[in-house]
């Protein structure tokens, strides 16, 4: 039995806006598509003042900005990046080509190869997530990506530079001041300036987003990414002051963000949801993370850590934090999540700033599918087949001919069965020579 101390309020989706925006990035795809760096500088000029005379920076720019960034910002970029790269070299690792010989003269192997190319977008607006330069391209780089092209907006006509330098240290091959629906759609498309690459990877707001799904299939994607999710599991030993600061340090993305609190103690519930009245009095993103929690904000009581994991897994966030006596039970419980914080010495703030795991996380109950960007979001996982033996050659075309046959694919037969004649003597019945 689940008891809502506080539910969100029914919600409907703003179909005129969603429409707004799909129609808005179809047209500016569609636009660059037929005209290129023309098309890409009028939107940049239009939606963010930003018309240089070459949006790449070249190496003597990206040293004159580097430069600007302060010491201490610099080396905690070196060391956020060396954690990530550490976390991805791991990944990799845990990756292996093979090859099996399945029956005498039959081989079969598996490679793993990376993409050619890659484009990295880092949003700015309000919040530049320097983070996510890590994040996209480090992981790229680890897995052996040749070229990878970054983009990342002006904010308000300024040179984000602390964005640049982390994707410059990051191994960014190509760094472009470019952003929005025209950055995704040159990145995905290529124009005369911007070389196309085969895979996007990088969160956005609701038009990156959408230029990311309409460009699907031309080019690979991370995943789609929508509002910043979280979800806190405590129970009766949880500091509830931790919890409520937990919620609303990941509701500050924005007034869309949903944070979920299930507990199994009423009493730490209340008192969750009365800290967090405190915090927003004077909380300096109260603008975003009021509306989020007040809209999007949950706090639901259950019988049991059991209970618990369950109804969690149903809502399949994009962050599990799990503030209980014993953290690590979560790892057998659950299954649906992008990804797990255990225990109060952990926060999801970690995971998106500074411990090495990967921030690009699923969200909308994409977690029920698919985990976050990751190595293997890079690589494609390819088979390869020989057949030396003549014996096995000519067993494998006589199983082939019959089994092409019971799907009515007499070409298929045919090549099964020109092996079967050529390396076991069969004959050919239907060859006309």
């Amino acid at each position: 039995m689940t008891e809502y101390l506080k539910s969100a309020p029914p919600t409907t989706t703003d179909a005129e806006h969603a429409r707004s925006v799909r129609d808005t990035v179809t047209a500016v795809i569609a636009d660059v598509r037929d005209r290129g760096d023309a098309a890409v500088r009028d939107y940049s000029q239009q939606f963010d003042k930003w018309s240089p005379e070459s949006f790449r920076l070249s190496e003597g720019q990206i040293t004159e900005i580097i430069d600007t960034v302060p010491d201490q910002a610099l080396a905690d970029i070196k060391t956020v990046q060396d954690r990530v790269r550490t976390f991805a070299v791991h990944q990799k690792n845990s990756l292996s080509d093979f090859e099996v010989e399945t029956d005498p003269g039959v081989f079969l192997g598996q490679r793993n190869i990376p993409v050619a190319s890659a484009g990295a977008y880092v949003p700015g607006g309000r919040y530049p997530l320097v983070a996510s330069a890590h994040m996209t391209v480090v992981t790229a780089k680890v897995a052996g990506v040749e070229r990878v092209s970054a983009c990342t907006p002006p904010i308000r006509g300024e040179i984000p530079a602390a964005t640049v330098a982390a994707l410059h240290l990051a191994g960014a091959d190509e760094i472009f001041l470019l952003g929005g629906t025209q950055a995704v759609a040159a990145l995905a498309i290529g124009t005369e300036t911007i070389g196309k690459v085969d895979m996007l990877a990088g969160p956005g707001n609701a038009y990156v987003a959408e230029a990311k799904r309409q460009l699907f299939g031309e080019v690979g994607i991370d995943l789609f990414a929508g509002p910043t999710e979280v979800l806190v599991i405590a129970d009766e030993y949880a500091d509830p002051f931790v919890v409520a600061v937990d919620l609303l340090s990941q509701a500050e993305h924005g007034p869309d963000s949903p944070a979920v609190l299930i507990t199994t103690s009423a009493a730490l519930g209340r008192t969750v949801m009365e800290e967090i009245d405190k915090l927003l009095v004077d909380m300096p993103t109260a603008d975003f993370a009021e509306p989020a929690w007040r809209n999007h904000g949950e706090v639901a009581v259950v019988e049991n850590l059991d209970a618990a994991y369950v109804l969690a897994d149903r809502y399949a966030s994009e962050h599990v934090q799990i503030l209980t006596r014993h953290p690590r039970e979560a790892l057998e419980k659950m299954r649906n999540y992008g990804a797990l914080f255990l225990g109060e010495g952990t926060c999801v703030s970690y995971g998106d700033k500074v411990i090495g795991t990967n921030h690009t996380l699923p969200t909308r109950g994409a977690a029920n599918y698919t985990g976050g960007l990751w190595v293997g979001k890079y690589l494609k996982t390819v088979t390869y087949q020989e057949v030396t033996e003549p014996g096995a050659s000519a067993a494998l075309g006589t199983l082939c001919g019959r089994a092409a046959r019971v799907e009515s694919f007499e070409g298929h037969a045919r090549s099964g069965d020109v092996r079967a004649h050529k390396f076991g003597g069969a004959e050919l019945a239907w060859a006309q020579r």
